[in-house]
């Protein structure tokens, strides 16, 4: 197997499949962990209570701060915790019944994602991006994107185009069994899988260093009803393109794909401010 600096690799582990994208000894990794880019689903009813989430952390793989870390970020998300909110370390560890290591390390990571601010000697508030940036951040994604699926398009492997087409049918099934939480795990896979057949690790680099500020705003969007058989649909335009090796069509389509995601949030963020209106 190759280790090089600048090597992609997918392999399988645990219970699916796993793509990660490295970038140099050093730089940024991507996997199909959910701990990795985005808050979790609330079930119905309400989240879990938080401090038997991050005590039971460990048992999924995840770090306590990892925990922390997603489920701070779920309710940033949900409005919850509102821009401006200290977020103090001493009461957060009381709450998730751990010491401040973990809290403080959950808060470093919200804050390398833009959803919490910094500030030195006085601690950390939720933060949100304005509109025209989260706009800007998603039409820098939709290019990045887009590159990448325009050169996976003529540079994919046989062996890649396969490991594109397992993972493109595993979401499939992800949507018939409605999980949207082992669709976000695979979904992440899909476009790792796309990050390594470009085969440029600068790209891929800068792509998942921005794909990193946006994960929370991505990940909000598979609540929308029907969203999960019509992210699919989109992939399919993208596979369909790369499979042909029709470059710009695969461009065309990444970029009308993550477009929609960005179009899919907001109607999610409108439907979650009525809601908080009403109530």
């Amino acid at each position: 197997m190759d280790t090089g600096p600048e090597s992609a690799r997918v392999f399988r582990g645990g219970c699916g499949r796993f793509l990660a994208v490295r970038c140099g000894r050093a730089g940024p990794r991507m996997t199909s962990d959910s701990t990795a880019f985005a808050p979790p689903f609330s079930p119905p009813g309400g989240p879990p209570d938080s401090g038997q989430a991050a005590r039971s952390g460990r048992g999924d793989g995840r770090t306590l701060a990892e925990t922390i870390r997603l489920q701070l970020a779920d309710e940033i998300i949900r409005g919850v915790l509102a821009p401006g909110t200290i977020l103090d370390e001493t009461e957060l560890a009381r709450r998730f019944q751990v010491s401040r290591t973990p809290v403080r390390e959950a808060i470093r990571q919200l804050a390398a994602s833009g959803l919490v601010e910094s500030r030195a000697h006085r601690g950390s508030v939720v933060a949100w991006p304005s509109h025209d940036r989260l706009i800007g951040m998603f039409e820098a994604m939709a290019e990045l994107e887009a590159l990448c699926a325009a050169l996976a398009a003529v540079r994919t492997t046989p062996e890649e185009r396969h490991a594109l087409a397992a993972v493109h049918q595993e979401l499939q099934a992800m949507i018939q069994s409605g999980d949207p939480q082992r669709y976000h795990e695979i979904n992440e896979a899909f476009h790792a899988t796309i990050y390594a057949g470009a085969h440029n690790a600068y790209l891929a680099e800068i792509t998942v260093a921005t794909r990193l500020r946006v994960r929370p705003f991505r990940r909000a969007q598979f609540r929308n009803l029907g969203r999960l058989a019509k992210s699919h649909l989109e992939h399919d335009a993208v596979v369909t393109a790369i499979m042909r090796g029709d470059r710009t069509g695969a461009a065309e389509a990444m970029r009308h794909h993550i477009k929609t995601v960005g179009d899919e949030y907001e109607a999610y963020a409108l439907s979650i401010s009525l809601g908080r209106a009403v109530r």
